[in-house]
């Protein structure tokens, strides 16, 4: 299905949230040494609920991707990349073969579990992307493998007043739901730019925990007219508070922004349910993650 880019009115938020805290990330390597910043781990686990890790990745050389993601297995959560720029190819041990380009989605529930890799389908030019680990409930941790691909024209796209472009990947905004809902987490993903002198507001319920991480620009966070406003830069991530009155998130392009602002917005309901991670198993317990290693040893993980 393709999506048109639409012009809707804004929702009003009464009161927006604030930047509880600023972090830039730790760069490291992932895969057969791909070059990334891993702006989510493991101590912002149960703070950012039910959100595991977030990485960004993003470079002009070769030799910081080329070497990819070979074959390597998930149990008990879901994995979304955005392809911002580039090309990567996505098989698995379910027989889904996929192709990551500049402008999609790739959409995975590991379930009870898969092997899957993701390598390049370049030999040079710059790579860039996001992936996002999303814990799944107790309920649905030995679901069936699932596994979807969005290409670029699947994703819904929304103009808003002062030439502000969202495209909306999960949840809805503005009236428009985007090309993925989930029921229990309830995750939503915006990728929104700011033109110079623009804003955007997004309406998130009560409770649920947000982020926000800044690929370009500078933006304020916090109503205009508000003495207290936060700024964030480029490159920066920042948490959002949750204190009960706040309806939502405002934010503006800083007055001094050298030009437009990218911004990946993320937000979902907690599970409030125990974390008991060990490389790519997330389950609920440490005995659940030994079965998940056992399981793996003897072939019988992706079954």
């Amino acid at each position: 299905m393709t999506t048109s880019p639409q012009t809707v009115p804004q929702p009003t938020v009464t009161q927006s949230r604030r930047v509880e805290r600023q972090l830039r990330g730790q760069p490291t390597s992932d895969g057969a040494g791909v070059r990334l910043t891993r702006l989510l781990a493991q101590p912002l686990q149960r703070r950012l609920d039910p959100f595991l890790m977030l990485d960004a990745f993003g470079s002009d050389a070769a030799s910081d991707y080329i070497g990819g993601f070979p074959d390597h297995p998930h149990r008990g959560f879901e994995t979304v990349t955005l392809m911002l720029e580039g090309r990567m190819r996505h098989r698995d041990s379910v027989g889904n073969v996929g192709l990551l380009e500049p402008g999609s989605v790739q959409w995975m529930t590991a379930g009870r579990g898969i092997i899957h890799s993701e390598m390049p389908e370049q030999q040079q030019g710059r790579m860039a992307g996001y992936q996002l680990w999303v814990n799944l409930a107790a309920k649905d941790k030995l679901c069936p493998p699932a596994y979807r691909d969005i290409e670029p024209q699947q994703v819904p796209v929304l103009e808003l007043a002062g030439g502000v472009r969202v495209r909306v990947i999960a949840g809805s905004s503005h009236g428009v739901d985007g090309a993925v809902q989930r029921p229990t987490t309830e995750p939503l993903l915006l990728d929104i730019t700011l033109p110079p002198g623009s804003s955007f507001e997004q309406p998130i319920p009560n409770g649920h925990n947000a982020f926000l991480h800044l690929r370009s620009g500078a933006v304020v966070v916090g109503a205009p007219a508000s003495p207290e406003t936060d700024r964030v830069e480029a490159g920066q991530m920042a948490i959002l508070t949750t204190e009960p009155a706040a309806d939502g998130v405002v934010f503006c392009v800083a007055t001094d922004a050298p030009g437009p602002a990218q911004v990946l917005l993320v937000a979902g309901r907690p599970l409030n349910e125990p974390i008991a991670q060990y490389g790519p198993f997330v389950m609920n317990s440490q005995a659940e993650i030994q079965q998940a290693v056992v399981d793996f040893q003897r072939g019988e993980l992706a079954r």
